[in-house]
């Protein structure tokens, strides 16, 4: 017995253990849920993870590094803002005021020397004296030539002052040129020829007093001006894939800071916060998705742990073989392998949707690879579609030709769009066709581990279990050939019968074959065994000949164990009387007995269970019926109809077909298909008369 036949032994017991059994069944739905998760998020986390180096400033990169997402260079960012704010012009204003002050002191010289001069009887010695105390600070010789020099060439003078200071200062002045400023001006006033010598020095005096910076920096424009540069240089972005350190580029301080930053130094451990959160968002999102897939469309599969554990691990698996194969070619990644997998065992629309979710997993772990994620989707579909009602193994290898072939048509139209940019195209094109090879000896060779772990009955394996040579069936034709001949008869009849009500009927069929296996105990024992010889029940008590009839369901199940059929297939067994009454030896009992009513009938019926699905109810009223006819005398048509009539009914109302979910609608369909094929099997036919072979010698042409 496999694990998962186990969890399927379910027994009916008080409200605790029911209680008890529903807890550990959410436990297990609990841990399956975790477990999923988790390797998920590691498998992920694997392929998304950045390789790491052992790098030091100075050395040589080994290889090419690589950014394993958008990043921004702060280091070459700020290197360019610094270059952009130092090209910035410094701003200055222009100090409208000063020029005004100047003025005003040029003129309180020149008035006060016009003030002084005006005196009467003031020698040039006296003016110089009354002078000496002037606000410029004009002494010496300077002031002599003020006290000699005519008035009206000192006016002329000081309106050439005038000129001279508006035109420099309306310039601007900064403090840093004030003294090229005063050489500039020493050099202009030494042209001027229609000044005396000792004017044009006295001139220069009083301008080098009086001139003074007037143009200032303007702190907040420059720093403005300077801000307006910085933020017009864009961050330089390195992108995902482009390169950090040529191979052969020494390592510098900023490359290595921004390794760092990118988690891409070996031995220095930075938890990628926002990596993680990603991944736990895609898992969540693909596996919210699914749970919403499957409570819409297969609600039947939430109830079921063992499917619900079969989906998951071939995810999981075909998850867990993405980075290994991806180091050897991407294009070998057996994507479809899941979809096909999971057409066979669960459902085709199931696995294609599926196949969606292992494909955006695959996709994630290549690097969004949109290639991948195209063959994944018509790989997988392809491989879904072909595989549907396979019967044989060899269909899965065709399945497989038809993957690899719609996967060399994705890369040739990616190339053809110019999308696939790989110059090794044609080994490109051969890896792609592999991958559907692939997938077929994936799906071949790990199908019978699938069936077997978690009891699943394929196509492909009822075929198997239908083939005349396995060994069960070779020995129920050796030893006990009526039963074969009559399992034959009830596997066609209950197979038209449950194709017509829309069961399984590849399923019914053969467990009709395998449904008295255990008869081969004691085959003589059985009416149908008993060709020309003694019945050995007329030597036997009825109780003993009940307890033999009845036990061959009981030997069936041991025989079964012991070949490893499956447990759909045992269900026939079981099922296939169900709690009936072996009703001949219970009447054959009550007649022997003195006291009839202390007959018990439970000694007479059999164990059970009674059919729990329409598969095996109907299995019960095809053996029922073809044992009941081929014992009638003289069939007909109506007579076949009347009897199939009495035994449905019959069934009916021994309650057997209470929990095999078949409808009254149902039941006179199959009344129908019953009744014409036992009518077609037991025609009447033509008695021939009987012929002397003298009479037909040399008659023959």
């Amino acid at each position: 017995m496999t694990l998962i036949d186990g969890w399927k032994k379910r027994k009916k017991g008080t409200p605790a253990e029911s209680g008890r059994l529903e807890m550990k069944r959410i436990a297990g739905y609990v841990l399956m849920c975790l477990l999923f998760f988790l390797v998920l998020f590691f498998t992920l986390l694997a392929s998304l993870q950045p390789p790491k180096y052992d790098l030091r400033v100075g050395q040589a990169a080994p290889e090419e590094v690589l950014s394993p997402k958008l990043i921004v260079d702060q280091h070459r960012t700020q290197q360019l803002r610094s270059e952009a704010m130092s090209r910035v012009e410094p701003v200055y204003r222009l100090d409208q005021g000063i020029y005004p002050e100047v003025k005003r002191d040029i003129d309180s010289l020149f008035d006060l020397v016009f003030e002084v001069r005006e005196m009467e009887e003031v020698t040039p010695e006296e003016i110089v004296a009354e002078l000496q105390d002037n606000m410029l600070g004009i002494t010496g010789y300077q002031l002599l030539v003020l006290a000699e020099t005519p008035v009206e060439r000192l006016q002329n003078l000081q309106n050439y002052l005038y000129e001279i200071i508006a035109q420099r200062m309306n310039q601007g002045i900064k403090v840093a040129d004030l003294q090229w400023e005063k050489g500039q001006i020493r050099e202009y006033v030494g042209t001027l020829t229609e000044f005396e010598e000792n004017l044009r020095e006295t001139a220069v005096t009083i301008i080098n007093s009086t001139i003074r910076p007037n143009e200032f920096l303007n702190v907040e424009a420059t720093e403005n001006a300077r801000q307006e540069a910085e933020e017009s240089i864009e961050p330089v972005v390195i992108r995902r894939g482009e390169a950090i350190l040529r191979q052969g580029d020494r390592v510098t301080a900023d490359r290595l800071a921004l390794m760092r930053e990118l988690g891409l130094v070996e031995g220095e451990y930075q938890p990628n916060y926002l990596l993680y959160a990603g991944i736990t968002l895609v898992v969540l999102l693909v596996m919210l998705l699914f749970v919403g897939y499957l409570w819409q469309f297969h609600p039947v599969l939430l109830h079921q742990l063992d499917k619900l554990l079969l989906i998951v691990l071939i995810i999981t698996l075909i998850s867990l073989m993405t980075r290994p194969i991806f180091i050897l070619s991407p294009y070998l990644i057996p994507t479809a392998a899941g979809a096909m997998l999971l057409s066979l065992l669960v459902d085709p629309r199931l696995a294609l949707m599926a196949n969606t979710m292992i494909t955006l997993l695959v996709g994630l772990s290549t690097g969004n690879n949109v290639l991948m994620i195209m063959m994944g989707l018509v790989g997988g579909t392809a491989g879904v579609l072909s595989m549907m009602n396979t019967q044989q193994r060899g269909n899965i290898f065709i399945s497989g030709v038809i993957i690899g072939a719609a996967n060399v048509v994705m890369v040739t139209v990616f190339r053809l769009v110019g999308m696939h940019e790989s110059v090794r195209l044609w080994m490109d094109l051969i890896y792609a066709f592999l991958n559907g090879i692939l997938c077929a000896v994936l799906t071949i060779g790990s199908l019978p581990f699938w069936e077997y772990t978690f009891s699943i009955l394929t196509p492909l394996k009822l075929i198997e279990l239908s083939n005349p040579s396995h060994p069960l069936l070779k020995r129920l034709l050796m030893e006990a050939p009526g039963t074969y001949h009559h399992s034959i008869v009830v596997g066609n009849l209950a197979e038209s019968a449950v194709n017509a009500v829309g069961g399984d009927g590849l399923l019914v069929r053969t467990g009709a074959f395998y449904h008295d296996i255990g008869k081969l105990k004691r085959p003589f024992f059985f009416k149908e065994n008993q060709y020309m010889m003694e019945n050995p029940h007329d030597k036997l008590a009825p109780s003993l000949s009940a307890l033999i009839i009845t036990g061959h369901v009981k030997e069936g199940l041991e025989i079964a164990l012991k070949h490893r059929l499956p447990v759909k297939i045992r269900a026939f067994i079981e099922e296939h009387h169900g709690t009936t009454l072996a009703a001949y030896f219970f009447h054959k009992a009550k007649s022997a007995s003195s006291e009839p009513e202390k007959i018990d009938e439970h000694m007479y019926r059999y164990n059970g269970p009674i059919p729990q699905s329409r598969e095996t109810a109907i299995l019960m009223l095809a053996d029922s019926v073809e044992a009941a006819v081929r014992s009638m005398e003289n069939p007909t048509r109506d007579r076949i109809e009347q009897m199939v009539q009495k035994i449905i009914q019959g069934k009916l109302d021994d309650g057997q077909l209470e929990d095999s979910q078949l409808t009254l609608r149902e039941l006179k369909e199959v009344r129908k298909i019953f009744t014409r094929i036992l009518a077609g099997i037991l025609h009447e036919r033509i008695q021939y008369p009987e012929m002397d072979l003298k009479e037909l010698k040399g008659k023959s042409p």
